[in-house]
């Protein structure tokens, strides 16, 4: 009966008409060339970027996504959808305000954040005591400023971002806001922006997938460019000529596009691609490693197994 039952659940799976993918920016400022927008319909043959000349900003994202992208669409954001837990019981362990579960983070970030523009989140790691818990960039002032709780080394990391490595992708943590390779602002940002969604679009895994209706998931790029016969360090894209070799891995024609990319467009291009291939799979909305209290406070990336 418990294996008729876990089968019945695999199959609830919305019929998403498009699918989505968006590589998003936590660098200062309104609009943001890193930024990119990507669509697929169920029955393209290609991926197409939304907007393609348009510098966006973060806000205009969230604007389409609640106004004009079609209702039967999933939405795959390129960041994190909360920072770690599980290691130590706590976001912000030893703070009694430390929030309880990734709603109330997000809404955290949102209220300290509230006067900082274009979804900023300056006032948020600057906040005197969250601020110990991150790596912060050196200023001229200061120098160095790694937070007496950032825990050293790289960092702490998610659940799901072990996932991520056992499949051979290079996460880092949330809490490090330095080097090029850093996630963190734009993961940060991202929390804002899905603290203002209307609450009938479905962030999973925070909330059931719904029968029908958008849904919004956290991807991560480098998954898609495995599965398009990429490796991790060649992740990134910048050339038409290549991106049609990695869109026919995924069974998709080649899309128009200059002879020069940016490969952030790259990357939502493949992921939207590998979102219309892989949304479907029950078995990617049921990780194992994704128990009930991670699914609250720290979240999921779609496709990490």
């Amino acid at each position: 009966m418990v294996g008729a039952q876990k089968a019945r659940t695999l199959r609830v799976i919305p019929r998403f008409t498009h699918f989505a993918a968006i590589d998003w920016s936590g660098a200062a400022g309104e609009r943001h060339r890193g930024i990119a927008v990507a669509m697929m319909a169920a029955n393209d043959r290609a991926p197409h970027l939304v907007r393609p000349s348009h510098v966006w900003s973060r806000g205009e994202v969230l604007e389409w996504l609640v106004e004009e992208a079609p209702a039967q669409t999933i939405f795959g954001f390129d960041m994190g959808q909360s920072l770690p837990f599980a290691d130590a019981g706590a976001f912000f362990p030893g703070w009694a305000d430390s929030p309880p579960d990734a709603r109330t983070l997000w809404a955290m970030v949102d209220a300290i954040c509230a006067d900082d523009p274009h979804l900023g989140v300056s006032s948020f790691v600057d906040h005197p005591e969250i601020a110990r818990h991150f790596r912060r960039p050196r200023t001229k002032l200061e120098g160095a400023r790694e937070g007496d709780l950032f825990g050293g080394g790289r960092g702490r990391f998610r659940v799901t971002e072990a996932a991520q490595a056992t499949m051979g992708c290079s996460p880092t943590s949330n809490f490090n806001l330095v080097g090029a390779a850093q996630v963190g602002k734009g993961s940060l940002s991202g929390m804002r922006l899905l603290h203002r969604l209307p609450r009938e679009i479905a962030v999973w895994p925070m909330d059931p997938l719904p029968a029908s209706g958008k849904v919004v998931v956290e991807i991560y790029t480098t998954i898609a460019a495995l599965a398009a016969g990429r490796t991790a360090r060649a992740s990134k894209i910048r050339d038409s000529l290549a991106l049609a070799q990695a869109l026919a891995g995924l069974d998709c024609a080649p899309s128009l596009l200059p002879e020069v990319i940016t490969d952030h467009a790259a990357d939502a291009l493949i992921t939207a691609a590998w979102l219309r291939n892989h949304a479907g799979r029950g078995e990617l909305w049921h990780p194992t490693g994704m128990k009930p209290k991670i699914a609250q406070t720290e979240g999921w990336t779609f496709g990490a197994f």
